[in-house]
């Protein structure tokens, strides 16, 4: 448990985190005492007010802590589909990363995080833009993660832009092309994706490009970090189940290689269907 006093809340008044929240820097515009950030992997109160109406950044808080919660009916299957979908490959250097466009700029942090290390030293960073990410990144995908990754040292000399691909099979054969033009050989990459992306994206990679050796990573998050990072507990739950639907068939469209699914994550599949999570379906 963790209480704080807040400069610019009335006097008296203070937030709890409860278990499983962890400080960091600020953010709402919320200016604590001391640096902090409220992360959330369970739940928040706010406290101090007794029966006096709670005011609007109060009702505030709590419904941004619902968002980022992960529902308790929901939790076992969930963390079922996040583990079937990490791949658990072993991070080492390869010839080049591959940075998967998508809504998460943590695609392009972890990326930089792994160039400064020396796992590769030239990034391709591939996407143009879908209907859920154009408003965040107007300029395109792979354009917005090449600036991000510059922002944090990496060298513009290092990074190639294919800006045109708008799914995963495009992705990778884009690269590939580009890669070529450049003269570029490449016998071994590291897919940087969304975590519950690396099966999909390794199944693709082996369709398209079954002689590169790949690696699949994703930043290294639980599955609540990664909801409060997103801020959207459901949107990641859907985009979980379609994943796992596309697993089921896209080798059969010719899309992707087969990959062995246990029995206990269809059946969680299914039941996250049942319950409505729906809207990443195809």
């Amino acid at each position: 448990m963790w209480s704080k006093p807040f400069g610019l809340l009335p006097r008296h008044s203070f937030v709890v985190l409860a278990r499983g929240a962890t400080p960091g820097p600020p953010m709402w515009g919320l200016r604590p005492h001391a640096p902090c950030r409220l992360r959330f992997a369970d739940r928040l109160s706010v406290c101090g007010w007794g029966s006096a109406p709670r005011p609007r950044w109060v009702r505030f808080l709590e419904g941004s802590v619902s968002e980022v919660t992960l529902p308790l009916a929901y939790r076992a299957d969930v963390e079922i589909l996040w583990d079937y979908h990490d791949m658990h490959h072993t991070i080492r250097p390869t010839d080049v990363a591959i940075g998967l466009g998508s809504h998460d700029l943590g695609v392009a942090t972890f990326t930089a995080e792994l160039h400064h290390a020396g796992m590769f030293p030239r990034i391709v960073f591939t996407g143009a833009n879908a209907p859920t990410t154009i408003e965040r990144f107007p300029r395109g995908e792979a354009v917005h993660y090449r600036e991000h990754a510059i922002e944090l040292g990496v060298p513009d000399e290092a990074i190639l832009v294919e800006p045109k691909a708008t799914n995963t099979g495009q992705n990778i054969e884009f690269t590939r092309e580009l890669l070529a033009e450049h003269g570029i050989e490449v016998h071994s990459a590291t897919l940087i994706s969304r975590p519950y992306q690396q099966r999909r994206a390794y199944s693709t990679a082996r369709k398209l490009w079954p002689e590169l050796e790949v690696v699949c990573a994703s930043r290294p998050l639980s599955l609540d970090d990664y909801i409060v990072s997103i801020g959207d507990a459901n949107r990641v739950i859907d985009m979980l189940v379609g994943d796992t639907q596309r697993i089921m068939l896209y080798p059969g469209r010719g899309f992707a290689v087969a990959q062995d699914m246990p029995p206990e994550v269809e059946a969680a599949y299914h039941r996250l269907t049942r319950a409505g999570f729906t809207t990443r379906l195809i």
